[in-house]
């Protein structure tokens, strides 16, 4: 009697939107899960038209056919961590909200993508509100850069000693971890703060690359964070060695010219293998 298959990859689901540079949003997730050998898959909250100069326009997906697209990939496949990024309208997330409990989706990183490096916003502003109440409490984690972290606390950021203060901040909104990016800030170092429910804080610290190929790098990191979450590492773990891969990522670019604006990362630096995992029940 042949053997039935006894293992499966790790799953990663981006529900995210479409970057058509192919420097960020689900097209930067995708390449990242691969990098470090994940299987990705997508729900496609929006279509932009962009490059490396900005976004020239927004296309948003019918809520419904969002949850179509979430359900066909959960009720098959299944999912081992899920990375969320560009939620641009309330239905849109009040739709993912209802997949992470419906589904019991596990390990999500929430990236409340707002404004893009070009510094075009990606986001109403009535749909903050309803992010912060429906996705903060469900997600593991939540990855703001400092204009995002200003937006979500209502004031600016004033240097790395107010980090900690702005994390204490984005846990009282009723986030379970946060993961302040600190990469804003000017200084020869960067300094992110991992702050956990728990009371448990990190600071992570790195010198500083100079680089105009720096878009996509908050849709990279949160999707690095998934992958690792995914292949079975604890939170902390996790965001050291996603920061790990976005700094190879980002010192692998630095030389490169793609478009005339931000360009994108080096996501295939150094690829591994897609990962096996044991064959057993999971979500979806």
């Amino acid at each position: 009697m042949t053997q039935g298959p006894t293992q499966r990859y790790a799953r990663v689901l981006s529900i995210a939107g479409s970057d058509s540079g192919g420097g960020a949003g689900i097209q930067a997730d995708l390449k990242t899960f691969a990098a470090l050998g994940c299987y990705g898959m997508t729900a496609i909250t929006a279509l932009t038209a962009q490059n490396t100069l900005g976004v020239t326009g927004i296309h948003g997906v019918p809520p419904a056919f969002l949850k179509a697209q979430i359900q066909a990939v959960v009720e098959d496949i299944g999912v081992d961590a899920v990375k969320l990024g560009m939620l641009h309208a309330p239905e849109v997330v009040e739709v993912v909200a209802w997949a992470i409990d419906h589904y019991r989706l596990p390990n999500v990183v929430l990236d409340p993508v707002m404004v893009a490096t070009s510094g075009d916003r990606l986001i109403a502003a009535e749909t903050v509100q309803v992010l912060v109440r429906e996705l903060f409490p469900r997600a593991a984690v939540i990855t703001p850069n400092l204009d995002e972290a200003a937006l979500l606390i209502g004031h600016a950021i004033d240097g790395i000693g107010a980090l900690d203060g702005a994390a204490d901040e984005l846990l009282g909104l009723g986030a379970r971890a946060v993961l302040l990016k600190g990469g804003h800030l000017p200084g020869s170092e960067v300094v992110d703060v991992l702050l956990q429910s728990s009371g448990e804080r990190t600071r992570l610290a790195s010198r500083r690359i100079e680089s105009r190929n720096l878009h996509g790098t908050g849709c990279t990191l949160s999707s690095a964070i998934a992958a690792h979450l995914a292949l079975g590492a604890a939170l902390p773990e996790a965001v050291e060695r996603a920061r790990a891969y976005i700094l190879g990522a980002m010192a692998a670019a630095v030389d490169v010219q793609v478009g005339a604006g931000h360009g994108p990362l080096n996501h295939g630096f150094a690829p591994v293998p897609t990962q096996r995992l044991p064959l057993r029940a999971s979500a979806g």
